[in-house]
């Protein structure tokens, strides 16, 4: 599912200018609820390498230069437990034989996440920025302009020229129409358990957070059930998604009854949309009309 320029929803990931982005794993959740007496059995990371791959397949034939895991791949805040030793390498190898790097984005749960990165060779930053990308994109094509509109052999209006950015330019080469597309949206990768600085947003048009793991209630008659969601929306000027965790022993914070954590969202929630992450992803419109 697009949304908001070049950017696209895949499942629980985000994937914009071969980048794919993942958040909150919390991974060694499982072993400590079972210290606090809690005997929940240790799922999770199967179930999230199954769905990894369906997301990969999704991909398969795009680009992926880079992984960011934006924040709480771990999720003991003293320690490293024997669980997160072992997931969070495996983990990390996995992505390693789909991308050229993997940045680890620093979480409120990131406290001792060095020592892993270390293993692995892998670079903890407290956010990256995604820059701006230009791409060319080429259709086979009789091309002719008709009454001030441009359309191909098929008479059929390239709507995309309108709704898109070009070098003013639409060049001809043996039937190729080349266009030449200019993304201007600077994307700032951030957990979004501190407000960043005004320096650090220079320039930005998006940002993508975590560590809130948003979910909705959906009800049905009697009956609710809750989803994990992307939260799209605006933060002063800002475009912003809140993407929902990678946790699958729980779906999350419901944030139509719970207070939010991140102070990203303390205003104007209610005019956020909501895209339910389920079997598929479904556009469930404004928060506040659910």
């Amino acid at each position: 599912m697009k949304i908001l320029y070049n950017i696209e929803l895949i499942d629980l990931a985000i994937y914009t200018n071969s980048t794919l982005i993942l958040t909150d794993f919390h991974i060694g959740y499982e072993e400590a609820l079972n210290k606090q007496g809690l005997m929940v059995p240790r799922f999770q990371f199967p179930e999230i390498m199954k769905r990894l791959e369906k997301i990969f397949l999704r991909l398969k034939g795009r680009k992926v230069e880079r992984i960011i895991v934006n924040g709480d791949l771990k999720h003991e805040f003293g320690t490293i437990s024997e669980q997160e030793w072992r997931h969070t390498l495996r983990l990390l190898d996995y992505f390693g034989q789909h991308c050229n790097e993997t940045l680890l984005i620093k979480g409120n749960h990131d406290t001792i996440l060095g020592p892993i990165a270390k293993k692995r060779n892998v670079r903890v930053l407290e956010h990256f920025v995604i820059e701006p990308m230009e791409s060319t994109i080429r259709e086979n094509a009789i091309i002719k302009k008709t009454n001030g509109i441009i359309k191909n052999n098929n008479q059929k209006s390239l709507k995309t020229i309108n709704k898109i950015s070009i070098n003013n330019k639409i060049q001809f080469n043996n039937k190729n129409i080349i266009k030449k597309i200019n993304n201007k949206n600077k994307i700032l990768v951030i957990h979004g358990d501190k407000i960043p600085d005004k320096e650090l947003l220079k320039d930005v048009k998006t940002v993508i957070i975590g560590h809130e793991h948003p979910a909705v209630s959906i009800k049905e008659g009697p009956r609710a059930e809750l989803f994990k969601a992307f939260l799209v929306g605006r933060w002063k000027k800002y475009d912003i998604i809140v993407q929902p965790s990678f946790n699958l022993v729980v779906e999350g914070t419901d944030v139509l009854k719970e207070e939010v954590l991140s102070q990203f969202l303390k205003n104007n929630l209610r005019n956020f949309d909501a895209v339910v992450a389920a079997d598929k992803l479904y556009k469930f419109g404004k928060l506040r009309d659910l």
